[in-house]
């Protein structure tokens, strides 16, 4: 009989995907794979569902089990349904009665593992009730993870706490100087804040209860960071940090196969373009990447004075901002040609492509016409664009995406950074400017060279006697070792 792991996901496309893509992992390697899904149909956003909902559909060797739909207070979750960290914790606490009648409704075969997204902790008292040993799956890169496990060590109290240090830089093993005004949104708030110790506990539990942590890297992206978590002098005293296997990438592979006519028509407007000619912007897969109309003005005009050829996935914004602008619709669903400058779409018809809501990223950035990608920085994008050896420009919105900028930046050497998201606005100028930059300087090429080589490296750690499928090897040997033992 194959051993059974039981995968809990979080409720987010850019927690769930890379996942999932583990799930294949380990149904490759012989296991069996229980995926335990919080009910993604609470919310009002509908990329996470329809996500679900694919995925499902194109695993039938893996079992989704959807837990019962638990009460949730009115507050749990923001207008446009993004969940808050308070709301988010507390959905996760509602369901662990519900995970554990599902890993008891496994016996007598039982559940040989529980790997639990790294906002999911909590979830792991439900496997120790269970003898169940548990593991943390961290869908971003090393370097955030690490200063996420080491942030309740690092101020003593009576120290500035993090928010009073605005942009003064934090100095950890192995990574370049970050802005403290650069870290989770949750740990600039008051110290005394309940959203402010929510998160300190959560990463305290991350660093305590998890028997390793798998993180969706590898270690020829991120170096120094691993060298310095090998040390336990870059604890500061903390308790002994659990292994942590580097795994990645796991990201969507380009669907060489989609038949022709299924294929998104912005692929069949690449197929005419050049090589490496076509800059490609895209914001994630959240209303977070709604820009303000007069930010999409800007991204306009800044794309056609470039001169360069682009494919620009754009969201309205769900308001208008301008109640006395006449010229677009003030309902929540907004009409995208006419926020864009007069003339726009005409006048750069044939070198440049709006999409509307959605384009196949990973197809894009796979495309040999694509020749840069302008991001937010969510680390499953970087990834993809890493794997496609596409340079990139960053655009930091929320969540950990400042974080992967600098490092990006500074650590990895495959971007540029596009300063005016500190503003809330890039202007079109700066956006000319480091499009061409990118497109069309020697710095623009140097950053192509890295990416490729990244992408080579990517490639490298999935090979044999790579060191991704290294650590996946020691990965499975540590967890059937703690399995057997338990």
């Amino acid at each position: 009989m194959k051993k059974t792991i039981v995968l809990y996901p979080g409720v987010a496309v850019s927690h769930f995907l890379p996942m999932m893509q583990l799930a294949d992992e380990l149904v490759d390697h012989g296991y069996a794979v229980a995926v335990a899904l919080i009910d993604p149909a609470f919310q009002q956003h509908t990329a996470f569902p329809a996500t679900v909902d694919r995925v499902v559909s194109s695993k039938p060797t893996v079992r989704f089990h959807r837990l019962p739909r638990v009460e949730l207070p009115p507050a749990t979750a923001t207008d446009d349904g993004d969940f808050l960290l308070l709301g988010y914790l507390d959905l996760v606490r509602r369901h662990n009665e519900c995970l554990h009648d599902f890993l008891c409704s496994m016996l007598p075969g039982g559940v040989h593992a529980l790997v639990v997204d790294s906002l999911s902790v909590e979830a792991l008292d439900v496997g120790e009730r269970l003898n169940v040993p548990g593991f943390v799956f961290h869908p971003a890169n090393l370097g955030a993870f690490a200063i996420f496990l080491q942030l309740p060590s690092i101020r003593a109290e009576g120290e500035p706490s993090f928010r009073e240090l605005g942009d003064n830089p934090l100095e950890l093993p192995g990574l370049p100087p970050m802005p403290a005004s650069h870290l989770f949104s949750q740990f600039l708030e008051h110290p005394e804040s309940q959203v402010y110790k929510a998160m300190m506990n959560v990463s305290r539990r991350n660093a305590q209860y998890s028997k390793g942590f798998l993180v969706n890297t590898f270690e020829s992206l991120e170096p120094r960071v691993v060298n310095a978590l090998r040390d336990s002098r870059c604890h500061h005293g903390g308790p002994a940090l659990s292994p942590f296997y580097c795994i990645g990438p796991l990201v969507e592979k380009a669907d060489e196969r989609r038949d022709r006519a299924e294929r998104h028509e912005c692929l069949a407007w690449l197929d005419r373009q050049p090589e490496r000619s076509v800059v490609f912007l895209c914001f994630g897969s959240t209303g977070a990447g709604n820009h303000s109309v007069e930010q999409l003005r800007e991204i306009a005009v800044g794309l056609e004075k470039s001169g360069q050829r682009f494919l620009w996935v754009v969201r309205a914004p769900p308001v208008a901002i301008d109640d006395d602008d006449d010229s677009f619709n003030p309902r929540a669903e907004q009409d995208v040609d006419a926020l864009l400058p007069a003339g726009f779409l005409e006048r750069t018809t044939g070198p440049g492509v709006v999409v509307k809501l959605w384009a196949p990223q990973v197809d894009v950035l796979h495309h040999r016409a694509t020749g840069a990608f302008v991001t937010h920085c969510g680390w499953n994008s970087v990834l993809e664009g890493i794997t496609a050896g596409v340079p990139m420009l960053c655009w930091p919105l929320h969540s950990e995406q400042k974080m992967n900028m600098v490092l990006m930046v500074e650590e990895m050497g495959i971007a540029v950074e596009m300063a005016g998201w500190k503003q809330g606005l890039v202007t079109a100028e700066e956006l000319e400017a480091k499009v061409r930059l990118v497109m069309e300087s020697e710095a623009g090429s140097q950053l192509r060279a890295r990416v490729t080589a990244h992408k080579e490296g990517a490639a490298t750690a999935w090979a044999d006697r790579g060191s991704s499928r290294s650590a996946f090897a020691r990965f499975m040997s540590d967890m059937d070792r703690t399995a057997n033992i338990r």
